[in-house]
């Protein structure tokens, strides 16, 4: 079993250093936390009364750790999820907010057990992805998987300035792909094939 510590040292892995991509509309980043989550939080870190790029600059990695296990792993509640799902739930809900929760809430609509698609994980939530794995101890987690990478595609096929981070520019998976087939079982991940006509359609 990951401990908390583990999830979020990977999570940090993935989301790399300052970044401030004119396409991304979480615009200025560190570590994963977003000029947005830091003003939201206020997290003025030169203490001079605002937060700007210069505070996301400056944010250190111990502390974008010590948001992400507070705000986005114990506050919405993952931890009360079956543990298989926690590590991949929570790193879409770093990657993508409330939208990793209905991901969850429609996937479990699909296993026979339907919840309210509003992308808080209450108690119904909870029980239903409980029963979930109860009934698919083996195939819950690669099922997430799965659909998280159905997500990034279908957001890429309606936003073309995302498409980026679903397919390099060499063609091969973006990203947001290989992100996702992290938690995916590997006889599960798209051959180079499967990717490509998944995305033939971009031009």
């Amino acid at each position: 079993m990951l401990s908390i510590d583990d999830i979020v040292s990977e999570v940090l892995r993935r989301e790399g250093g300052y970044v401030n991509d004119p396409d991304d509309s979480g615009g200025a980043t560190n570590h994963g936390v977003t000029i947005h989550t830091m003003r939201r939080l206020g997290i003025d870190v030169d203490g001079d009364g605002d937060v700007d790029e210069s505070d996301v600059r400056n944010l250190t990695r111990d502390r974008a750790a010590a948001i992400f296990k507070e705000h986005y792993f114990v506050k919405p509640g993952i931890p009360a999820l079956p543990e298989v799902l926690q590590a991949s739930v929570f790193d879409m809900y770093v990657n993508a907010g409330g939208a990793a929760v209905k991901i969850l809430q429609r996937l479990l609509a699909k296993f026979g057990f339907p919840v309210a698609v509003d992308g808080a994980l209450g108690p119904h939530t909870v029980a239903a992805a409980k029963k979930a794995f109860d009934a698919a101890p083996y195939h819950l987690a690669d099922a997430y998987g799965i659909a998280r990478r159905n997500y990034y595609y279908d957001l890429a096929d309606r936003r073309t300035t995302s498409r980026r981070y679903a397919r390099r520019k060499d063609g091969g998976k973006g990203g947001w792909i290989a992100r996702a087939e992290e938690f995916i079982s590997r006889r599960f991940h798209f051959t180079n094939t499967a990717h490509n006509q998944r995305v033939a359609s971009w031009g």
